[in-house]
Formats: C-alpha cells, sequence, structure tokens
C-alpha cells in the first residue's frame, strides 16, 4: 500500500489535455493518485510536472524535492522534449535521466518509469519513431539495472488509435489518460475497475488523403509554427507558471466531467 506520492516530469505527466471543467488538467497521475488514494483520508500526493521542462530542469527543479519528500512512490517521465529537438543526442538525455533514477533508487524510493509511446500512426509525428524507439531502448535497461519498474506507453495498443492523441499530436485526449492511469496501477499490482485494454469503439467516419492533409495544415499552423517560434526564441510552455501540486498534501474531491469508457465521445 502506498500512503504518498510524488510525480515528476513534463506536459505528459501534469496532465495536458485532461481538462476539468474549471480548465484545470486532471491527466493519469491525477488518476493514479485517486486510484492509490483508494478514498483513504491519509494518502498525500504531489505532482511537480510542468509542461514544457527539459531534462535538466527536470532534475534540477523537480527530482531534488522528490528526494527530500521521501515518498512511498515517486513517478517519472522526462526527455520527451529534448529528444524531440532536431540534433538532439539520444544518448546523452539518457545518461542524464539515468542519473536522476540512480539518485532515486539509492534512496530507497520505489520509481516507475514511462517510455515514450509509438508515434506510427501520426501524420508527420511518425519521422521521431526512431528516436524514441533509440530512447525507449535506453529507458529498459536503465529500469532492469535500477530496478524500477516500467510502463510501457510503445506497446499500449489502445494509444496507436488516432482517438488516444490530442489535435496537437503531442499530448494524450482524457480517455488516453485514464487508459494510462490503469496501466500503471496495474504495474504497481493495485487493483482496478476497468480494463485499459479495451477497444475502442467502431468508427464510421472516412479517413482520406484529402482529409489527412488538411489536417496536416491545420496542425502546423496551429501547432508546428509556434513551436518553432518558441524553440528560436528559448522559450518554454511553462515560462512563468507553477506545479499544480508542490507539496504533499490531502486529495480533495473535485468535480469530473461524465465519462464514457471507451467512448469516442469521452475524449
Amino acid at each position: 500500500m502506498f500512503d504518498s506520492y510524488v510525480a515528476i516530469g513534463d506536459s505528459f505527466t501534469e496532465g495536458l489535455n485532461d481538462e476539468l471543467p474549471d480548465g484545470a488538467f486532471r491527466g493519469w497521475a491525477d488518476r493514479l493518485a485517486e486510484i492509490l488514494a483508494g478514498g483513504r483520508a491519509g494518502f498525500q500526493y504531489a505532482n511537480l510536472a510542468l509542461r514544457g521542462k527539459m531534462m535538466d530542469e527536470i532534475l534540477t527543479e523537480q527530482l531534488p524535492i522528490a528526494l527530500e519528500l521521501k515518498p512511498d512512490l515517486v513517478t517519472v517521465c522526462a526527455g520527451g522534449n529534448d529528444i524531440i529537438v532536431p540534433g538532439a543526442d539520444v544518448d546523452a538525455v539518457a545518461a542524464r535521466f539515468e542519473a536522476g533514477i540512480a539518485s532515486l533508487r539509492e534512496a530507497g524510493i520505489p520509481v516507475v518509469i514511462f517510455n515514450g509511446p509509438d508515434t506510427k500512426s501520426l501524420s508527420v509525428m511518425h519521422v521521431l519513431r526512431s528516436k524514441v524507439g533509440l530512447y525507449n531502448a535506453h529507458l529498459w535497461a536503465i529500469a532492469d539495472r535500477h530496478g524500477a519498474k516500467m510502463v510501457d506507453l510503445w506497446g499500449m495498443e489502445p494509444l496507436h488509435d488516432r482517438r488516444a492523441w490530442s489535435g496537437d499530436r503531442l499530448h494524450f485526449t482524457p480517455e488516453a489518460h485514464r487508459r494510462i492511469a490503469l496501466r500503471t496501477a496495474e504495474v504497481l499490482d493495485v487493483p482496478v475497475e476497468g480494463d485499459w485494454r479495451e477497444p475502442w469503439p467502431e468508427t464510421g467516419e472516412p479517413h482520406t488523403w484529402i482529409t489527412s492533409r488538411r489536417s496536416d495544415l491545420e496542425w502546423t499552423k496551429v501547432h508546428l509554427l509556434p513551436w518553432i517560434r518558441r524553440q528560436l526564441k528559448g522559450e518554454s510552455m511553462g515560462d512563468g507558471l507553477s506545479p499544480k501540486r508542490p507539496q504533499l498534501a490531502p486529495l480533495a474531491p473535485v468535480e469530473l466531467p461524465v465519462e464514457l469508457p471507451g467512448n469516442a465521445a469521452a475524449s
């Protein structure tokens, strides 16, 4: 049983784009915390993750806090923002990641890490597949060397469906976050209600070459070009923002939207 949990990382762990009615983000980590708490008042949870954070920022800003808090569990997902930058040295990113995992394990903290998802089904973004695959190979080895548990996002079949991805092709939909939380609980041997393997419902929506190209043009204008501008200016989506749960604290009830598990409408 886990009585305290700290999540560190970037936008994936912050919870983009699993939006709550008040505009805040829930995400798989909040969902996992709810599962781990099981309604217990004494359970405490902190989420230090912040969108746009690079590996070095996560290791210098978030990791020391996790080490100081020394919770019963730390989840770590980092490096995605580093390796998508053209010319990034994936081996070097992995080496820095390993140093962080080693420090957590040396402190006796149980760790769960996440590998990168398969981008094969995503137009344009599929070009990142080889870099993600190389990074994942490092992560499996790191998990093995340091006794960390792995959540294999690459191998999660439901994430291969386009409905698992938001329009920015970087972040997951609410339904995908729900499934990732269930998968993580399974890795931790925590009983859950629901099955992350449940197939997506059948859809009659046509997906043609023309609709794909229109989607690519819209995505380029709305998401890719702003990302390129931020890179050139050295800016980040997280500039000026603070973590949503900077300290260990009990979970408060949240107002949740109606969910339809397995239904594309919930995504």
